[in-house]
């Protein structure tokens, strides 16, 4: 990056976290002046633009609401249902986190609001860490997932195959990053990632960043690694890739840089074949600066893990952004994953604040070792009577957690992003978010409710009685078993060892500890119907490893892109059920009610 294009990219920055609230105006102006004869929004405005009748008559909305004009749109009706400006296609998400995928209408200004967010983030990385592009490669693990035809003939792909798939990222491909474009489009995704893992390991000496999306998929290739490494230094070795790999566009790639080199190959196979794999990527990459991944929300549970192969390299939680909208960047790369905060962009679209009932107030001193580090997004809440109206970007409050509202141009208005967010500060006008958890997501058997992160916060607690044995907690999901009455609590645990591949044996009084510690942790309104049995026991059931990659794979199979897939907290699908519950190896019981 340019010294001239970096500065300019930081001032940018600057002026427009300083002037947030007259670009948030100048935004939702320019979205109402070119919307507001489309069909949706003459319902509520008759034509008018004004700010004040927008925030009166339009409604809050979700994606069931409008999912309506989407539909006719995807069904060949007008773009001016919903936008002025043409819809060029749909971006499809992963629906992982609400069992369905949504259709999210997309149009051309999407690419100047890319360009501009590559800009400033860009600059960001550089300031912390040197021009990336100058000092080497990238061995990004992408993947993509088949575009789906509407009857409009718009497509619907995710974010990420849009990327992908883009002409400019292609012409830049092959200069910094390791995986050929024949790789990443392949939709295959076993073939993908074991031709990815080869063309990072041909090109180790170059690499100075590993990561995805999310800190879940660079895992993921690790432990891929791990099974494969072995033929994957045969290959390299024998100068052909193996049979099995049979896509055409991965093998003709191959083919266009592999030759015979039994001395490398010789190299990676001592360094992989020692007892442990702790700090395996510092020693195969040993080049690398960071990974590059998100490891905040529900992604934190992996992060542990991810430390053990990573050798401690930092890891950059670089932005906050949702099918719907660019919303924000991290401005403190180096940040621990419980302290990453994301500074919003309010060029990007219109933001408001649903205020929650509740607000968050931190438990300073009793703050929850998540992974070795402090985490800070399990919170505990009090009861407020204030208004819950929304308020705008410029006026929330500190140490309040507020539901995200997006207006964009391409159709959404006063949209329920479904993310809840904590206000931890300003960086100049602009707040500064941490993301606390999905909105909804919770476990529920009677009247208890109980959230993203009260669940992130009892597994914390609770884990910690495994850290002494040498257990790391690699992957976790839950669901309310309601088949006998009164229904539990079901926690699926993955574990893995530290140290070696040998598995150690669980201690069952252990289990049950970590079982009652969870119930301990939990909020009080779950403990008072515990102590009534209007809620039984609740229960953790360990599956051996590799459950949780299956659980991947199948919804991978089901459409979710592997580069945006996030684990669901609460599962509620039958099937994916089904997957967990037939690779349980242990089952554990709280062995009474928490006092």
């Amino acid at each position: 990056m340019a010294s001239n294009e970096y500065e300019a990219g930081l001032k940018m920055m600057e002026e427009l976290t300083t002037n947030a609230q007259q670009i948030q105006e100048q935004v939702l102006g320019e979205i109402l002046r070119r919307n507001a004869e489309t069909e949706y929004l003459r319902g509520f405005l008759h034509g008018q633009t004004d700010k004040q009748l927008f925030k009166n008559n339009v409604p809050i909305v979700t994606y069931e609401d409008i999912r309506p004009y989407i539909d006719r749109i995807a069904n060949g009706e007008a773009s001016d249902i919903l936008s002025a400006e043409h819809i060029t296609g749909f971006f499809r998400s992963s629906g992982t986190s609400e069992g369905q995928p949504k259709l999210i209408p997309a149009t051309a200004e999407l690419a100047n609001k890319k360009q501009i967010f590559n800009t400033l983030y860009r600059s960001v990385m550089t300031k912390q860490f040197g021009d990336i592009n100058q000092a080497g490669k990238r061995m990004e693990l992408m993947f993509t997932k088949p575009e789906i035809d509407t009857p409009s003939g718009l497509k619907a792909r995710s974010v990420s195959t849009s990327v992908f798939k883009d002409s400019g990222f292609r012409t830049i491909l092959s200069k910094l990053y390791t995986s050929p474009i024949e790789t990443i489009v392949c939709s295959d995704t076993k073939q993908s990632m074991y031709c990815q893992l080869l063309f990072g390991l041909i090109q180790r000496d170059e690499i100075v960043t590993i990561g995805s999306i999310f800190a879940s998929t660079v895992l993921r290739a690790i432990k891929f690694l791990e099974d494969y490494w072995q033929e994957l230094c045969s290959n390299i070795k024998t100068g052909q890739i193996s049979d099995w790999i049979t896509d055409s566009g991965c093998r003709n790639a191959a083919s266009l840089i592999m030759k015979p080199n039994p001395e490398f190959a010789d190299s990676i196979e001592n360094i992989c074949s020692c007892k442990s794999w702790e700090g395996m990527i510092r020693k195969l990459w040993p080049k690398t600066k960071y990974i590059g991944a998100i490891g905040t929300g529900t992604m934190i549970q992996y992060t542990e893990e991810l430390e053990f192969y990573s050798g401690a390299l930092p890891l950059v939680s670089g932005f906050y952004a949702c099918s719907e909208a660019i919303c924000g960047i991290n401005l403190e790369p180096l940040s621990k994953p419980s302290d990453v905060s994301y500074t919003f962009l309010p060029n990007m679209a219109y933001f408001e604040f649903l205020p929650m009932k509740k607000d968050c107030v931190t438990n300073s001193q009793d703050q929850i070792q998540f992974n070795s580090v402090s985490h800070h997004d399990s919170i505990e809440m009090k009861s407020n009577n204030e208004d819950t109206e929304p308020v705008d970007l410029v006026n929330v409050k500190p140490g309040q957690c507020y539901e995200l509202l997006v207006t964009t141009s391409a159709g959404l208005y006063r949209y329920r992003i479904g993310d809840v967010l904590m206000v931890i500060g300003f960086h100049y006008n602009t707040p500064q978010f941490q993301f606390v958890e999905r909105q909804n997501v919770i476990l529920s058997i009677d009247a208890d409710k109980t959230s993203e992160s009260d669940l992130l916060k009892a597994v914390t607690e609770a884990k910690t009685l495994l850290d002494p044995l040498g257990f790391i907690l690699t992957g976790y999901t839950s669901y309310g078993d309601t088949s006998s009455t009164p229904g539990h609590y079901v926690l699926f645990w993955e574990l893995k060892v530290k140290e070696g591949n040998n598995i150690k044996e669980l201690d069952p009084k252990i289990m049950v500890d970590c079982c009652f510690r969870m119930e301990e942790s939990l909020n009080y309104i779950y403990k008072i119907y515990r102590k009534g049995n209007a809620i039984a026991a609740l229960e953790i059931r360990v599956v051996e490893q590799g459950a949780f990659d299956a659980l991947m794979d199948y919804y991978v199979s089901q459409g979710a892109s592997l580069s945006q897939y996030k684990t669901p907290s609460c599962m509620k699908s039958k099937e994916a059920l089904k997957i967990l519950d037939s690779r349980v190896i242990g089952k554990f019981f709280s062995p009474k009610a928490p006092i």
